[in-house]
């Protein structure tokens, strides 16, 4: 005979020559002849161990104080201990001990896609269970078209996306609603009169029907794109260059109108559009350059010879006025003296005759 004490948070099972027995609860026990006890805590799942768990579960007494979860292969069993995570089961059968500890189980089917089990984000984030999960991040200036097997199901506004991963296709087409911008850069075109060119032309555009511009077309900023390039080049085909230079304000309405219907099949609206720069290649520069200067000088000509020509007008009306008006002819004598005096230290002049024509002498006589 063999004296054993179960402790509490503790069972015992007994075993005769390997074969199960018996369960032992708390208490001190007598074990007979050839018989041994396997002790196991109660707050620790349970390990069966070499002796089949079937085998153990014919014991009524001892099913009743298990949690006996089976997994099937599409499950996730998800236990929490007195409320807090514990871990995530797959496929299998495991055993938890009832009484000292609350064990709490969510069972979970993998074969579906949406997440309809009351489960936390914060345990869907938790690395046994996130690899079962396909996480879609939808930011709050997007929406995004949700496909199943390539099928269209419906539109996602901003938040985070949860489903399960399986053998199930999901994917998610995110679009920007935001005003956004097209660039149509370098655009080498021919004026109509043969001048070569580099364009830059923008347009601000929003995506206004997202199903028609991800479903129906394919790329729709590149057939935005296009269009805008094709527009654009229609039009300035049509004007010379010094028209082009002119106009371009009229050009650039004139594609924003042609290609609104274009972008209203695509799902997209365009806002506004403009032309950015003109950019003359490297003869035509110079040519320009050199037309340019010519022009500036011509202006510069017809500026000089006007000031000239009212400058003589002016001086022949002084004269006039000088030749009826002694005074005035003396004043401008006094004029001319004051002029003189600043840039000649002493002057000496003495006699009849006019201050002026005595002036006149003596520099003539200087010489």
């Amino acid at each position: 005979m063999k004296r054993v004490r179960i402790n509490a948070g503790q069972v015992g099972l007994v075993f005769r020559k390997g074969d199960y027995k018996r369960v032992l609860t708390e208490g001190v026990y007598w074990l007979g002849l050839n018989e041994s006890v396997i002790k196991y805590k109660l707050n620790i799942p349970f390990q069966a161990g070499t002796v089949a768990l079937e085998i153990l579960l014919k014991d009524e007494e001892l099913a009743s104080m298990w949690h006996v979860i089976d997994v099937l292969d599409n499950e996730l069993v998800i236990v929490f201990k007195n409320g807090k995570y514990l871990q995530a089961l797959t496929a299998g059968r495991y055993v938890f001990w009832k009484g000292l500890v609350d064990y709490t189980f969510t069972r979970a089917d993998l074969s579906k896609i949406y997440i309809t089990e009351k489960i936390d984000k914060a345990i869907l984030t938790k690395y046994e269970v996130a690899k079962y999960v396909r996480v879609f991040e939808v930011a709050a200036y997007e929406k995004a078209v949700l496909l199943v097997d390539d099928v269209y199901v419906k539109t996602l506004v901003g938040g985070t996306y949860r489903f399960w991963r399986n053998d199930t296709s999901i994917k998610i087409a995110k679009v920007d609603l935001r005003q956004l911008q097209l660039e149509v850069s370098g655009q080498e075109l021919l004026t109509k009169d043969k001048a070569a060119i580099r364009i830059n032309f923008y347009a601000q555009y929003k995506v206004m029907d997202i199903e028609k511009a991800v479903l129906e077309n394919k790329d729709y900023e590149k057939q935005l794109y296009v269009a805008m390039q094709l527009a654009l080049r229609s039009y300035v085909g049509t004007y010379t260059l010094d028209e082009l230079l002119e106009n371009k304000e009229t050009i650039a309405k004139a594609v924003f109108e042609d290609t609104k219907t274009a972008a209203k099949k695509l799902g997209v609206t365009v806002l506004n559009c403009g032309i950015r720069d003109v950019i003359l290649t490297g003869e035509m520069k110079e040519i320009m350059n050199r037309v340019l200067v010519a022009q500036k000088q011509a202006q510069a000509n017809v500026i000089t010879r006007r000031e000239e020509t009212a400058s003589t007008r002016s001086l022949l009306n002084t004269a006039k006025l000088m030749e009826d008006n002694e005074m005035l002819y003396k004043l401008k004598e006094m004029e001319y003296v004051e002029k003189i005096a600043e840039k000649i230290g002493e002057i000496t002049v003495s006699g009849n005759g006019g201050m002026v024509k005595q002036l006149k002498e003596i520099f003539t006589t200087s010489k």
